[in-house]
Parts: structure tokens; sequence; C-alpha cells
């Protein structure tokens, strides 16, 4: 006999993140889960704003430059995307995501200075990460 089809899941899970605020935020149903501080793009290299989602998840990223191409072999929480990257958006040669960071200081002025990516102190991106799936929608707004 054969077995009942199974429906998907379907996450009602949003990552939406206010680059006003420098804040973002795991939302489900709606409402808030968790908010975090932020570090959002440099006003020569901002943040992309719209409606992506989550493509790729990594433990222990390596960091490649896209002017270079050079590739930063320290990974882990010392290593410039901390240990958890969460991939949103690619455009060319550029990479956008979720990432961690070495210089938690940056976090804490919610400043503008990197080149386009989200940084998040690692204790946190962990958190976002363990919630998350590919597919998750990631909603960024002025």
């Amino acid at each position: 006999m054969a077995s009942p089809p199974v429906a998907a899941v379907t996450s009602t899970k949003v990552i939406v993140l206010s680059l006003g605020r420098r804040e973002i935020s795991l939302q489900d149903n709606g409402k808030v889960v968790r908010s975090w501080p932020v570090v959002i793009g440099a006003p020569a290299t901002p943040t992309p704003k719209g409606h992506y989602k989550v493509q790729t998840k990594v433990i222990n990223p390596k960091y490649q430059s896209t002017v270079s191409g050079k590739i930063n072999h320290t990974t882990g929480a010392s290593g410039p995307l901390g240990d958890r990257w969460i991939g949103f958006h690619s455009l060319g040669k550029n990479d956008y995501g979720i990432h961690g960071t070495p210089w938690p200081w940056w976090v804490d002025a919610r400043a503008a200075v990197s080149h386009g990516c989200v940084r998040m102190k690692n204790e946190h991106v962990r958190v976002l990460f363990d919630q998350v799936e590919i597919g998750t929608p990631v909603v960024i707004k002025p």
C-alpha cells in the first residue's frame, strides 16, 4: 500500500534588516523573535536593498578579495568573516552575506564600514544561522 503524500514544510521565518536602524531581526509569523545590532555597507559600497533569499550557509568560511582574488585562509571566529556565513545575493564577482566579525566594536557602534555585507557579532550570527534554512526570505529596507 502506498504512503499518502507528505506536504512540504514551509517556514514562516523571515530575516528583516533595517538599514536606518542598523538592526537585523528574525521574525516568525510576523513577530520578532530576536533582534541584533549590525554593521552595514559603507556609503561607497552600500548593502543592497530589496527582497532576497538565503542562498548559502557556510561554517568557517574563507574570505576571498573581490579586487585581488587573494584568499585569506584564516577561518573561525578570528577570520574576516567570523565563523558563520549566510549568503543572500550574488552580483557579478560580489557575494553579499550576513556574517560574523573579529571586530565586534564596529557592531557596537552600528557602523557603516563594510563592502556591502552585514556583519554581526559571532555569538549573534551563530543564533541566526541555526534558526534559518536555505530559501528563508531576507528583506532589506531603508
